[in-house]
């Protein structure tokens, strides 16, 4: 077994089933909140927030390798069909469960992608200027901008 989880009887099955289901309820509030505040630009929170989506991301981990050799089968689907049918309304939820957990992940790594270069093109904008700006005076103090164009007074 890995981890610290011990082995269960198929008589546990349903209610190691209803934990993982609702740890991956509690792994989607996380992404959830995460959502929000990339939205609403609290990075503040970002942090706390990354920080339990590990834990929980650890704890669905260790679930599922605990449920993955308990049944010592790849298809999850297929062994409670055949050893506890009873289960697959479970089996089901957590499954589509997870399709959301995925889809909220992608849309937050939307999110922080275009926040992210949306950064950068400031940033490149701010150091331009500042280094634009830092050629405005020459040495002797006075102003060394480099004027196009003609004269006043010339034709």
């Amino acid at each position: 077994m890995t981890g610290n989880t011990p082995a269960f009887t198929i008589s546990e099955l349903p209610s190691r089933l209803s934990s993982e289901r609702d740890a991956m309820r509690a792994f989607i509030a996380l992404l959830e909140k995460e959502q929000q505040s990339l939205l609403h630009q609290d990075a503040e929170q970002l942090l706390p927030i990354a920080e339990a989506k590990t834990a929980a991301a650890n704890k669905l981990t260790e679930l599922a390798n605990a449920r993955r050799q308990f049944m010592n089968s790849a298809d999850t689907g297929a062994w409670l069909a055949q050893h506890a049918p009873a289960c697959n309304a479970l089996w089901n939820e957590i499954r589509k469960l997870g399709a959301h957990a995925h889809q909220l992940n992608q849309t937050n790594g939307e999110v922080i992608q275009l926040k992210l270069r949306s950064n950068q093109q400031a940033l490149t904008a701010l150091l331009g200027a500042a280094k634009n700006a830092a050629g405005l005076y020459g040495r002797d103090g006075q102003p060394s901008i480099a004027v196009s164009g003609r004269t006043l007074g010339n034709v």
